[in-house]
């Protein structure tokens, strides 16, 4: 017996996939015999739905740890390795953060937290991935996931159709990051950046590629050249209040100032005082070991490649270890 056309055409069998095929070819002048042709390929990935799944309601939440996250990614391995990269691209890396103004080592430390320099880019397709997290997420409650997923699909396409990406073939994560620098379809088509100015990048092999795409998404991000990560500030003892969780800088030095903060010694003035400021928490299990910093903008670009305290932070604490 042969197996059903529906079977066979996978994905493109559900009418809601089909619907989206039709919109992709309308929105993106794209023929509907090319997108098909590609989401026909496209196979269901059980692992991006089970890493994907929300906790089941009443239990209880991995207890968020700074101390131990942060163990993973300044670490010796990342450490040596970091500056070995440093130096096989030095001068790449010089030029990219002329053009961009972000220092060598920010760059650096991203791309050694996303995949080991390399070493770790992922290893499921990511036409899979996206495709099954477009049209299988598994939270109901999360119909922005769903729509974010659906655009990065449709970027996917278009950078398939216009040569940019070969979607039948491409690896990444679970959720569809790619390359050197785990960059989604979405920051492929807007940020992604040629060394040498060609009209194609590619982030699968070519480190350089990698380096001036981490710059550009940076730069364009909000990131200020010449401005640290963290302002060198004394806290007040309890400064929670001053924590709103978001991913905006909200304070100024004056109102820092009225709160209780205070310059480290030997530090007068400096740029960064001229910038809307946050306070970031940085929590451990035991509530009262909190670990708290004055973020400028350019932690704040940081977020926006991972929306995550955590993740800003550690890269930013990587680019510190990989300095001389």
């Amino acid at each position: 017996m042969g197996v059903p056309v529906s079977d066979r055409r996978g994905y493109l069998s559900r009418e809601e996939v089909q619907v989206f095929a039709l919109e992709v070819s309308q929105n993106r002048q794209i023929p509907l015999p090319v997108v098909t042709a590609l989401l026909v390929q496209a196979n269901k990935l059980p692992t991006a739905i089970r890493l994907m799944v929300p906790p089941e309601p009443g239990k209880a939440k991995s207890v968020r740890d700074w101390v131990r996250y942060r163990s993973n990614f300044v670490e010796p391995i990342r450490i040596h390795k970091g500056r070995a990269f440093f130096e096989a691209h030095r001068q790449t890396l010089a030029l990219a953060e002329d053009r961009y103004g972000v220092p060598a080592e920010i760059i650096v430390a991203i791309i050694g937290v996303e995949t080991l320099y390399g070493e770790h880019k992922g290893n499921y397709r990511v036409l899979d991935a996206i495709t099954t997290l477009s049209f299988d997420y598994p939270d109901p409650d999360r119909p922005d996931r769903v729509a974010m997923f659906q655009g990065q699909l449709a970027d996917l396409i278009e950078l398939h159709h216009q040569g940019k990406i070969d979607a039948t073939r491409q690896l990444g994560s679970y959720a569809g990051a790619m390359g050197i620098p785990q960059f989604m379809p979405t920051s492929v088509k807007l940020f992604a950046a040629s060394a040498t100015n060609q009209p194609t990048v590619d982030l699968e092999n070519n480190v350089a590629d990698a380096i001036f795409s981490v710059g550009r998404f940076l730069q364009i991000h909000g990131w200020i050249g010449g401005l640290p990560v963290f302002a060198p500030v004394h806290l007040p003892p309890d400064p929670q209040a001053l924590v709103d969780g978001g991913l905006t800088p909200t304070l100024d030095w004056t109102t820092l100032k009225a709160n209780g903060a205070s310059l480290k010694p030997g530090v007068t003035t400096a740029p960064w005082m001229g910038y809307p400021l946050g306070i970031i928490d940085l929590p451990m299990p035991t509530k009262d070991n909190t670990q708290y910093r004055t973020a400028t903008p350019n932690f704040f670009a940081l977020t926006q490649y991972n929306r995550s305290y955590f993740y800003a932070t550690a890269v930013a604490d990587l680019a510190a270890a990989l300095t001389p």
